[in-house]
C-alpha cells in the first residue's frame, strides 16, 4: 500500500482526522489530484478561487474545532491563498495549507510559475513552513504541520514540488543517522493556571463592586460558566464580535457588542466598572475599555503572549476559558448588593427599545436595519450565521439576538471583505443538517460572493437539508468606508471610489437554479424572511437598502460629529440625507 508520495500525503491527513480539503486544481498539484481520485476517505471541494478555499479552511476550523486544510497549485494559486490564511492567522485558527511547486531541478532557474514559496508564506505560516525535497521527509512534514497548527492554533504550510508528488512514497524513513521518525499521537496542554493565581484572581473579583466581563472567541465553549460567574459577581457581559455566540442575548445582563459598532450599555458598563474580567478576547480598541487606572483587571487566555496586551491586568490566568472559570467559581462570593446589576439591566432594556425604534425609521427605499430586526426573532434555533465586513457587520452586531445553540462568526482580526460566503459554504459542509445564513454587503458580494454562489449551486443537493440563505444588502455603496471617511476624517463621499454598479443578485440566483427574491419595501420584509427561510433550495434575499443610514458608534463624540458636518460643508452629495439621518439617530440615543 505504498503508492506515490501524493497517495501517502492523503492517507496521513486522513489518519490525522482530515475528511475534507478545499482547493482548486493546477499542474503544480497534478499528483495530488490523481491521488484524490484513487481514494474516497477525504472529500475534495472544488472552489471558484483559491482565496475562497483558504477562507473555507478557516471557517471549517471555527465551526468544528478541527484543523482546516486547503490546497493550491504553485505560483499564482499559492499566492491566491494568502488573504484567507491571514484571516486564519489573525483569528488564531488551525489551518494547514498544502501547495505545489515546480519540479525540483527547475528551482532557481526563473522557471514559469516559480515563486519562492517558503519566503512567501514565512509570515502567515511563521510557526511552520517547509518544502519537501525527498519522499523520506514527507511524513514528518505533514505530522508537524498538523500538530503545530492544532497545538498553536496557527497557520502552517507544506510545499510539495510536482515531481516529488509522483515518486514512490516512503512510509517509514530508514533507521539511520539524519532520519526523523514522527508519529501522530494526541496533543495535550495545560488547561489550568496555577492555584495561587486563581486565588489571586478570585480575591480581585470579590473585592470589586462594579464588575464587567468581556467575552471573546476563546470563551465560545464556556457560555454556562460565564453566566455563572456573572450571576455570582452581579456583573454584566459584553461581547467582542468573535464572541457573539458565547452567551445568549436574551439574558437581561448581556450588553451585547462592544466597540465602534457596539452598544451603549456595553460602553456605559466599561466606563462605569471598577473591575474588568476579560475572557478569551484580544479586543483591540483601548478607547472602549475602562480608562487605565480606573479598574482592576483579570484576564483569562489560553496564550500567555496575549496577557495584558489590551489593558494592564493585575492578574493574568493562562489556561482554557471553561476550565479556568470552573476553577474560579467556587472561590467567588455572591454579591448581595445587586445595584450595579440593576443599572446594567436597565441600560440593556433602554437600548433594546432604541434599536427597535431605529429599525422602524424610514429609508429610501428601505432602512437596512429593518432587514436585521425582522430576521432576529425568526432565526432558527440551531442556525449558523456568517457575516461579512462592512455596514452589515454593524447591523449584525446590534440587531441580531443570539440564542443558545446558535453559532456565528466573521473575520475578526483581519476584518477582510469577502469572508461571509465561503464561511457559510464551509459551515454547511461541516453541519449539513443546520440552517446557514450569510449576511453580505453588495461590495463583498461583487468581490467574490457571486463566484461563491456558483459553488452553492453546484453542491447544495449534496447537503440533504437545503436551508442556506444569503442576505445581500444592495445599497450600491461601499457604505462602511463611506461613513468612516465622513466620521473620522471629515471627507465628503467620493462617488468614483464609493459607489458600486447595480447588479441583479436575486435574478442571478434564479439563473443558477436557486431561489431569489428582491425586496424594496419595509412592509414586505417579514413575509420575505418567512419565505426565504422556508425555501426548498438555497435562497438569495436581495434587500435594496438606504446608504444614508449611518452605522453610528454607541456614543458619538464631539470630534466625530464635527467630522460629519465638515463632510457636509465640503459638499457631500448626500448632505441633506446625512443631516436628517444623523439628527434622527442622535435623538434616539
Amino acid at each position: 500500500m505504498t503508492g506515490t508520495v501524493a497517495d501517502f500525503v492523503l492517507r496521513r491527513l486522513q489518519q490525522w482526522g482530515v475528511h475534507r480539503v478545499y482547493g482548486y486544481p493546477g499542474d503544480g498539484i497534478n499528483g495530488l489530484m490523481g491521488a484524490f481520485d484513487r481514494q474516497d476517505a477525504i472529500d475534495f471541494i472544488q472552489v471558484r478561487h483559491e482565496e475562497l478555499a483558504s477562507f473555507m479552511a478557516c471557517a471549517h476550523a471555527k465551526f468544528t474545532g478541527e484543523v482546516g486544510v486547503c490546497l493550491a497549485t504553485s505560483g499564482p494559486g499559492a499566492i491566491h491563498l494568502l488573504n484567507g490564511l491571514y484571516d486564519a492567522k489573525l483569528d488564531h485558527q488551525p489551518v494547514v495549507a498544502i501547495v505545489g511547486q515546480q519540479a525540483r531541478m527547475a528551482l532557481g532557474g526563473e522557471y514559469q510559475q516559480e515563486v519562492d514559496l517558503v519566503s512567501l508564506f514565512k509570515d502567515v505560516a511563521h510557526e511552520f513552513v517547509q518544502m519537501a525535497s525527498t519522499p523520506e521527509q514527507v511524513r514528518h512534514l505533514v505530522d508537524r504541520a498538523m500538530r503545530i497548527a492544532r497545538e498553536q492554533r496557527a497557520v502552517t504550510c507544506v510545499i510539495l514540488p510536482n515531481d516529488l508528488q509522483e515518486l514512490e512514497a516512503v512510509e517509514a524513513p530508514p533507521r539511520e543517522h539524519g532520519s526523523v521518525h514522527s508519529g501522530i499521537g494526541s496533543v495535550g496542554r495545560n488547561l489550568l493556571p496555577d492555584v495561587e493565581s486563581v486565588q489571586q484572581a478570585a480575591a480581585i473579583l470579590n473585592s470589586g463592586k462594579r464588575v464587567a466581563i468581556l467575552a471573546g472567541a476563546g470563551a465560545l465553549h464556556a457560555g454556562e460558566e460565564l453566566v455563572a460567574v456573572a450571576e455570582a459577581l452581579g456583573a454584566g457581559i459584553a461581547k467582542a464580535l468573535l464572541g457573539k455566540a458565547a452567551v445568549p442575548d436574551d439574558l437581561p445582563f448581556v450588553t451585547g457588542a462592544i466597540g465602534m459598532i457596539g452598544t451603549k450599555p456595553s460602553a456605559d458598563m466599561m466606563n462605569g466598572c471598577d473591575t474588568l474580567l476579560m475572557v478569551g478576547s484580544n479586543f483591540p480598541y483601548a478607547e472602549f475599555l475602562p480608562p487605565e487606572g480606573q479598574a482592576r483587571g483579570v484576564q483569562i487566555d489560553i496564550d500567555a503572549r496575549r496577557s495584558s496586551l489590551r489593558y494592564p491586568m493585575e492578574c493574568n490566568l493562562t489556561g482554557d476559558a471553561r476550565e479556568t472559570l470552573r476553577a474560579l467559581l467556587p472561590l467567588l462570593d455572591r454579591k448581595s448588593d445587586r445595584g450595579w446589576r440593576r443599572e446594567i439591566e436597565q441600560g440593556v432594556q433602554r437600548w433594546r427599545e432604541v434599536l427597535a425604534r431605529r429599525a422602524q425609521d424610514p429609508g429610501v427605499p428601505m432602512n437596512p436595519q429593518r432587514a436585521f430586526s425582522a430576521l432576529s426573532p425568526r432565526l432558527p434555533d440551531d442556525c449558523i450565521l456568517t457575516c461579512d465586513s462592512g455596514s452589515t457587520t454593524s447591523w449584525y452586531a446590534q440587531h441580531l439576538q443570539m440564542r443558545k445553540g446558535m453559532m456565528a462568526s466573521l473575520s475578526g482580526g483581519l476584518a477582510t471583505m469577502g469572508c461571509a460566503m465561503p464561511y457559510a459554504i464551509a459551515a454547511k459542509f461541516a453541519h449539513p443538517a443546520r440552517p446557514v445564513i450569510a449576511l453580505v454587503g453588495d461590495g463583498a458580494m461583487q468581490m467574490n460572493g457571486i463566484n461563491a454562489l456558483i459553488t452553492v449551486a453546484k453542491e447544495w443537493r449534496n447537503w440533504g437539508d437545503p436551508r442556506f440563505t444569503v442576505l445581500v444588502l444592495n445599497n450600491r455603496d461601499l457604505n462602511f468606508v463611506t461613513w468612516e471617511q465622513r466620521g473620522q476624517a471629515g471627507i465628503p463621499k467620493y462617488p468614483t471610489s464609493q459607489e458600486l454598479p447595480d447588479f441583479a443578485y436575486a435574478d442571478f440566483a434564479r439563473m443558477l437554479g436557486l431561489h431569489g427574491m428582491r425586496v424594496e419595501r419595509a412592509d414586505e420584509m417579514d413575509a420575505a424572511w418567512d419565505q426565504a427561510l422556508a425555501a426548498d433550495r438555497p435562497c438569495v434575499l436581495e434587500v435594496v437598502a438606504d446608504a444614508n443610514v449611518p452605522p453610528l458608534p454607541p456614543q458619538v463624540t464631539r470630534k466625530q460629529m464635527q467630522s460629519y458636518f465638515e463632510a457636509i460643508e465640503k459638499g457631500d452629495k448626500d448632505a441633506d440625507a446625512m443631516r436628517k439621518a444623523i439628527a434622527l439617530q442622535a435623538s434616539e440615543q
